[in-house]
């Protein structure tokens, strides 16, 4: 599903997964845990994609996947049209120039050691032949675009503020200008005034430079702001898949329903009509058979604890749901 129709995609994934091996001790055989399932996802310059779910439904995984710091497990991932999942190791290394991560804790993603002028140039001096004054030139141009000030240039990571750290770490991933930026969790750890400021940057900087984005989050407000498409993902597989305003107007899967019910409302009539899910999810260790929502959903049958619904067309939606119709 791509919010461009026909433009080229920055990104596409297909039956994309990642299984990691979970060790059970010294003598029994460590047991597979599938973070991503079978993901599949097309993304075009300038648009949005928003991954959001629960904790341990798999969204920072793919976060990981989509920005090359980990292979995937089985699938195929494609950077402008370039197959990566089975690049070469230099190969890797040469698409990571397409993409670039942001983290939600800018403090530990940045050298303490290092000034801010060090750690923006630091991309530059590996990556490109471009000379020192040429560098500093590119540095402050990028600080003044994210709006750092020039005295900015010479002091460490600890003398700012929460949002200011965030600011250099995204202009640390646009030094190299990607065409991909993958941002997990960039505001959670930020003030409300300060998220604002910074999705509204990331925003700017996306018109400016044609970004794609691939945003992680568990904020539904947050995802409302800046998202084009929203991609729900519970237990590592896609719940539901559209346009942002489809998916908040029209929710067809009991779990978005569920999360978009678990958001603040100020309208008490909105609130009583609030679909509650109860329990906790299941461990990913061992997944229920069938649909993995089943058994926390007020709608489920017989039917859903036996066969797993794959991700169907329903509107403009996709959804893995054998009731959605009825639901919706």
């Amino acid at each position: 599903m791509n919010t461009a129709a026909g433009a080229d995609a920055v990104i596409e994934a297909a039956g994309l997964g990642k299984v990691y091996r979970v060790s059970r001790g010294v003598f029994a055989p460590p047991m597979p845990l599938r973070a991503v399932d079978g993901v599949d996802f097309r993304l075009a310059r300038g648009c949005t994609l928003a991954v959001v779910g629960e904790s341990g439904c798999g969204k920072t995984t793919l976060a990981r996947l989509a920005s090359l710091i980990e292979r995937p497990s089985a699938g195929s991932l494609r950077l402008d049209g370039e197959e990566a999942s089975g690049a070469s190791d230099r190969r890797i290394r040469a698409l990571r120039r397409k993409v670039q991560i942001v983290f939600q804790d800018p403090y530990g993603s940045l050298n303490p050691r290092h000034k801010v002028g060090t750690i923006l140039a630091e991309p530059l001096a590996i990556n490109t032949n471009l000379g020192a004054a040429e560098r500093r030139d590119a540095v402050r141009a990028m600080m003044a675009r994210v709006g750092l000030r020039p005295e900015h240039y010479e002091r460490y990571p600890h003398m700012f503020s929460g949002g200011q750290r965030q600011r250099i770490a995204i202009a640390r991933a646009l030094m190299l200008r990607p065409d991909l930026v993958v941002a997990d969790e960039p505001v959670s750890a930020l003030d409300v005034s300060i998220q604002a400021q910074v999705l509204n940057l990331l925003m700017d900087l996306q018109r400016e430079f044609g970004l794609a984005y691939v945003f992680i989050s568990h904020a539904l407000a947050v995802v409302r702001h800046i998202a084009d498409e929203v991609m729900v993902m519970y237990l590592g597989r896609v719940a539901e898949h559209g346009p942002k305003e489809e998916v908040f107007a029209r929710p067809r899967h009991p779990y978005t329903r569920a999360l978009l019910a678990s958001t603040p409302f100020v309208d008490p009539e909105r609130r009583r009509r609030r679909e509650i899910v109860k329990g906790e999810p299941p461990s990913p260790l061992n997944p229920p058979l069938g649909c993995a929502f089943h058994t926390r959903c007020p709608h489920a049958t017989e039917r859903c604890a036996i066969e797993r619904p794959e991700p169907r067309p329903l509107g403009e939606t996709l959804v893995a749901c054998h009731h959605a119709e009825a639901i919706g």
